[in-house]
């Protein structure tokens, strides 16, 4: 297959206009929808080809809300490290859209998977949680294709979350994204439009 120009530029569209959304309507996305975003999944690189993601479809009022809880706690903790104009400006921060997103995936990764058979991951076991990190992004891009919002909370205690969601042994916790239609459409990223940080070019030195 050899894209065009106009596709290059629809995908420099996608990549610039994905956000980290905290602001969800409640809207229910479709079935087909879900499914779509399922399978997008599929097509991201891992090592090995071990696939070493592993998705939890977070639907059971409890399991939210034992989410919440290792969230607010977490969120209190971090909100104690800053002092000053810096506190009172995380405090107004937005950093979870755990409240409206009608769905919430709680992604994991294997430690030590069978897939793959431990191809290009003895010296660097790391890459299988990067592989994670590219099927969530994938899955990132593909929603935003779709106008579909994602957003990330990171504000967690893995081993709170583990716990929480009884994760078999050999599970580490990767993610939680909340996903749904966004609020609203904007092209600059909501930390800057808060002025915590500003973005900072990419350089490629040379060695």
């Amino acid at each position: 297959m050899i894209f065009d120009v106009a596709t290059a530029a629809t995908l420099e569209s996608v990549l610039r206009w994905r956000r980290d959304v905290r602001h969800f309507r409640p809207d229910p996305l479709p079935e087909a929808e879900i499914e779509a975003l399922c399978r997008a999944m599929d097509f991201a690189p891992s090592v090995g080809n071990a696939r070493p993601w592993r998705v939890l479809r977070v639907k059971t009022v409890a399991k939210r809300a034992a989410l919440r809880v290792i969230f607010e706690a977490e969120n209190a903790a971090a909100l104690a490290t800053y002092t000053g104009d810096q506190a009172a400006d995380y405090a107004r921060l937005k950093l979870a859209g755990l409240d409206a997103a009608p769905e919430q995936l709680a992604v994991f990764t294997v430690v030590d998977p069978e897939a793959g058979h431990r191809l290009g991951r003895r010296t660097m076991p790391v890459t299988l949680e990067h592989s994670t990190a590219m099927a969530v992004h994938t899955l990132w891009l593909a929603a935003r294709a779709r106008n579909i919002g994602l957003g990330m909370v990171s504000i967690l205690d893995p081993a709170a979350v583990e716990a929480a969601f009884d994760a078999p042994a050999g599970w580490r916790f990767s993610a939680y994204l909340c996903l749904g239609y966004a609020e609203e459409n904007s092209d600059t990223p909501l930390l800057h439009r808060l002025g915590w940080q500003e973005n900072t070019p990419t350089r490629w030195d040379e060695v």
